[in-house]
């Protein structure tokens, strides 16, 4: 079991933040050797089921990845802003394990972003699925800067 966690904030608003964060072909763009394809209608919410299918040559693995937990941020009459979470669960044959996303507002403006996780990369001993933590953790951070930047 891996576990990650990262902490961010950016400039722009959590729905803004959230809108970039759960268009799930984009993030293929900050992830080598991979590809998104969401396998299930518009829009997304619970069911929602995508696979990000990762490829050199002739090897390949696919990342079964479902939206269980849909609740996007949203501002109240006063225009508070509150947080929004998405669940996901991977499902996936090589790697399974769940990842979940918390967009919210920071007191200095813009908003502050949680992408948190476990992955079980199916196959390697358990003694050894720690060591995958830190490569996790930095492939996240790339996917976080990526898509909020843009």
């Amino acid at each position: 079991m891996t576990e990650f966690r990262i902490v961010r904030t950016a400039r722009c608003s959590p729905e803004a933040a959230w809108q970039r964060l759960t268009r799930w072909e984009a993030h293929a763009a900050h992830v080598p050797l991979t590809t998104i394809t969401v396998t299930t209608p518009p829009p997304t919410g619970p069911g929602t089921t995508f696979v990000a299918r990762t490829a050199l040559g002739p090897l390949a693995f696919d990342d079964v990845m479902r939206v269980v937990r849909w609740e996007p941020p949203a501002r109240s009459g006063s225009g508070a802003a509150a947080s929004g979470r998405c669940r996901l669960e991977k499902r996936g044959r090589a790697v399974r394990g769940w990842s979940e996303i918390e967009v919210g507002p920071h007191a200095a403006g813009g908003c502050r972003i949680v992408w948190r996780g476990e992955i079980h990369p199916r196959g390697l001993p358990a003694a050894l699925q720690p060591l995958t933590a830190r490569p996790a953790g930095l492939l996240y951070a790339r996917i976080l800067r990526g898509l909020v930047a843009g």
